[in-house]
């Protein structure tokens, strides 16, 4: 599998977590709107949807690494998912920046601020795939005997949890060198005006899938760089008079995206909508509503950026030119507004009420083109190079023939016909030591030929209902025999 084949497998897979993000979306959204200048201080009502919405995005980096290990694994099993939590833990406690000054020695505040920032996206979506890896690659393995019990997925989140450390150990020297380096290209940037917000905006999106674009927004958002342009927008009368503030460049950092956001990536959710196949639209269409008006209402991007970042990584690269562009013409014509949470209709409303807000409505015009230009781009290049977007994925195919050692499916087979095959059980389901089954007659499983195959005991619960007692063999065996397809012949079968 190529390198984009690989990407598209990932965006496929943080399909799941992504889900969850528009209702949290709109659960702030509404939060903000009760309470614009509390932001929960002032309503309770305010409050309690601006926590509820808040407890998913603000772990959105747990959801990917827990997303990403089930979509990749296998056999989308929750042993994968697991895995993924665990790895996710590993790494984020001993690179939290208590830990890190205990693990190098050093004073809490020599620890660099970059550790702080460690629970992103980037991390989770990392910790997503490397759980996934070694599921896929060991959850099938068979240990000595004096070691059975940790067989198969059980051995999993063992093996994720030590490929967390080296995670950790690696992110630990490196981590803060990427994210100081981003910081420094913020502020060399700083002083280009107009066109620097241009490049700001830009690498902010581009910035996006690895979660590393809080590095350049506190350069230009707070008071790193001396720019400060939320805290100064949002204290507006004030800010202009104490001369922090200045009307027509306070803000110009944020008004580009209005456009982008409210317009722009709802016209590129149409776009994909339009593009999809056929039997996939319903299925798209419920998707694209969904994060489209998140978007819009919000501001909150992430439900549909992540639709197609790694589907079709063109086209981001294209989304994040035109945000760039965006912000460039809104600060050049000096078109300002601002906002507290994002460039959603939330803030926008609030932001008229602000005497830093200059021409704001002319951002609405720019959005009807770029409502035109994302729709007419997207859906040319989605054509033209047919990228797979969301509903135009090819087929699913199943892997066939057995994932386990030959014995093991040779046995899961033996098993199979001994208790009557395929149409003779309505439930195959497994614990640590026994296979739980569920038979349409249980006459026609083969005790005898059952304790000959390895079985230490066979157990019948009421007429239908039958166990039989493997050891730490059972969840694999039991695995093997959900992946027989039931056409498969199973005459030719040896039994003892």
């Amino acid at each position: 599998m190529n390198i984009l084949g690989y990407f598209q497998k990932v965006g496929k897979a943080l399909m799941v977590p992504v889900a969850t993000l528009p209702a949290a979306a709109i659960l702030m959204g509404i939060g903000y709107w009760i309470d614009p200048n509390g932001w929960g201080a002032n309503s309770a009502l305010a409050a309690f949807l601006i926590k509820a919405g808040a407890a998913i995005i603000d772990n959105m980096s747990v959801l990917f690494a827990v997303g990403v290990a089930y979509g990749m694994s296998k056999d989308k099993d929750g042993a994968a998912a697991l895995s993924g939590f665990v790895g996710y833990l590993v790494v984020t406690t001993l690179l939290a920046p208590g830990a890190v000054a205990q693990i190098q020695g050093i004073d809490p505040s020599a620890v660099p601020a970059a550790f702080g920032k460690i629970n992103n996206q980037f991390v989770g979506i990392l910790v997503g795939i490397v759980s996934a890896e070694i599921y896929n690659r060991f959850y099938t393995v068979e240990l000595h005997k004096a070691l059975a019990f940790f067989s198969g997925k059980r051995l999993v989140p063992i093996l994720t949890s030590v490929a967390g450390i080296f995670i950790a150990f690696v992110l630990m020297y490196l981590w803060p060198a990427i994210y100081g380096g981003l910081v420094s290209f913020g502020e060399s940037i700083q002083g280009m005006g107009e066109a620097g917000a241009g490049i700001y905006a830009f690498f902010n999106r581009l910035l996006i899938p690895v979660g590393l674009h809080h590095a350049l927004n506190s350069v230009f958002w707070f008071d790193v760089a001396g720019i400060n342009d939320i805290p100064n927008f949002l204290g507006g009368a004030k800010s202009i008079a104490e001369g922090t503030a200045t009307p027509g460049i306070t803000g110009m950092y944020q008004a580009g995206f209005f456009p982008i956001m409210m317009f722009g990536l709802p016209g590129a959710a149409l776009a994909m909508y339009h593009t999809a196949k056929a039997k996939n639209k319903e299925k798209v269409a419920s998707i694209m509503i969904a994060a489209g008006f998140a978007s819009f209402f919000t501001g909150v991007t992430e439900p549909l950026e992540f639709a197609f970042m790694f589907l079709a990584p063109p086209l981001y690269v294209i989304h994040a030119v035109l945000t760039g562009l965006s912000v460039y013409i809104a600060a050049s014509m000096q078109w300002i507004a601002g906002f507290g949470f994002s460039a959603g209709l939330v803030d926008m409303v609030l932001s008229t009420r602000n005497p830093l807000a200059v021409n704001w409505y002319m951002l609405i015009l720019q959005g009807f083109v770029f409502f035109g230009l994302y729709y007419a781009i997207f859906r040319t290049v989605i054509v033209k190079f047919n990228l797979k977007t969301p509903g135009r994925e090819d087929d699913d195919v199943e892997e066939s023939g057995v994932t386990g050692s030959k014995e093991t499916g040779e046995l899961a087979k033996q098993y199979l016909k001994a208790l009557g095959g395929h149409g003779n059980l309505e439930n195959i389901d497994a614990c640590i030591t026994r296979l739980r089954l569920t038979l349409k007659d249980s006459s026609l499983a083969n005790e005898k030929t059952l304790k000959a195959l390895g079985a230490m005991g066979v157990v019948k619960l009421g007429s239908n209902n039958l166990q039989v007692i493997l050891g730490p063999l059972a969840e694999i065996v039991a695995g093997e025999m959900k992946r027989i397809p039931a056409s498969e012949d199973l005459s030719a079968v040896k039994l003892p």
